[in-house]
């Protein structure tokens, strides 16, 4: 018989949310520790404000956090034709995937543009996970799965990561399990359980630190998990978090509908290495993909130097970027970095304007603003931070 769990119907802290965005398992954990604003992300509550946010990225890149991402939704791909299904789904060659292993994937559409840009589990010979970014990946492979005459299984499992990352992440982590999971390598995953809990526990993260991901297989055991997390990490200043904007554009990462959307190709984005259109298996948008190829880009996602004072925020809308007056791109995403006492951006830009050293500029109520085109990612390119034992 299933557990039933009392509520309380006159809560006074309670958020005032509706039923029709869900909760993650953490949800209540996360409010207890101070989350104080929340975003939504795959039509689920998301965690954005435990206070400052540099304090945010200084606990991160010198000590941990724990991040509920249990808005990172699972699909679940099983049956005899698993495998197939899954190339299907991506230009990404999975040909010598293994079984523990994980990739980070594309998922595009008829014309080679980017649905999702998600961490791909594979847990057995026929069994997938599809940890999605924020979109709709669920409903595109059961579409497809209708007409693509495989023997597969497309669902949603009751699965629920949490993200523990930076520096001290990995000794954490062996006080909970042990010294055996220092083993464990870059991008790949096992089965665990933490004093009868199910997970399985990835060394991945959106955070370009060294972290791990830790997948409850069980939804009601979050509150549970948390705690037992948190108590381990506090002699390593562990504190509650939530992914950090600036960290993730020091590390070139993408936001998909702020950095890429369903008009946006591999190629554009410098993704041409996660692209194999010569392959022999069959992938949706393949045709389009190696035109695109063939054809080279009009435009290229670059990095900026933004001059001007601190950015107090990150951008709210996409901002212009212009050459002699004439439009010639777009910010997608700015921050202010403490770290590199710059103000630094992803963008959009023409490819006749993309090269390193050009000169841009942002025009604003306050008058114009000088962006200078510079390398991306703009802190440790290798990610040895993230790769690092």
């Amino acid at each position: 018989m299933t557990k039933v769990t009392p509520v309380s119907i006159d809560k006074k802290d309670d958020f005032g949310f509706g039923t029709q965005i869900r909760k993650s398992p953490y949800f209540d954990a996360t409010v207890r520790w101070g989350a104080k604003g929340f975003s939504v992300y795959n039509h689920m509550y998301i965690p954005r404000d435990f206070g400052d946010p540099v304090q945010n990225f200084w606990n991160l890149v010198n000590d941990a956090i724990l991040c509920d991402v249990g808005a990172e939704r699972q699909v679940e791909i099983t049956g005899p034709d698993a495998a197939k299904f899954m190339q299907l789904l991506t230009p990404r060659d999975l040909s010598e995937m293994a079984v523990g292993q994980c990739k980070y994937v594309l998922i595009v559409n008829e014309d080679g543009g980017l649905i999702n840009d998600p961490i791909l589990l594979r847990l057995g010979e026929n069994h997938f996970w599809i940890s999605l970014a924020d979109s709709d990946g669920l409903l595109w492979a059961q579409g497809v799965a209708v007409y693509a005459g495989l023997d597969v299984t497309i669902g949603e499992p009751d699965v629920s990561p949490v993200q523990l990352q930076g520096p001290k992440s990995g000794e954490i982590m062996k006080k909970l399990f042990g010294e055996s999971i220092m083993d464990l390598k870059y991008y790949w995953m096992r089965e665990l359980e933490l004093d009868g809990i199910p997970l399985v526990v990835s060394r991945t993260g959106w955070s370009s630190e060294l972290g791990y991901e830790l997948y409850l297989l069980d939804g009601t055991q979050g509150d549970e998990l948390w705690e037992k997390i948190m108590a381990a990490g506090e002699p390593f200043g562990l504190k509650p978090g939530h992914t950090s904007t600036i960290r993730r554009i020091e590390g070139g990462m993408l936001s998909h509908h702020a950095d890429s959307e369903l008009d946006t190709n591999p190629y554009e984005l410098g993704l041409g290495r996660l692209v194999n259109p010569d392959m022999d298996a069959e992938f949706i948008g393949k045709a389009a993909l190696q035109k695109i190829r063939a054809d080279g880009v009009s435009r290229k996602q670059v990095g900026l130097r933004i001059d001007m004072a601190p950015l107090k925020r990150p951008n709210t809308t996409f901002w212009p970027l212009t050459k002699d007056g004439k439009e010639v791109g777009k910010v997608t995403s700015a921050v202010y970095s403490p770290r590199l006492d710059q103000n630094i951006a992803l963008a959009m830009v023409a490819t006749e304007h993309a090269e390193i050293g050009t000169e841009l500029v942002i025009p604003t109520t306050s008058g114009d603003v000088q962006a200078i085109v510079v390398e991306k990612p703009f802190y440790d390119p290798k990610k040895q931070k993230a790769i690092a034992s």
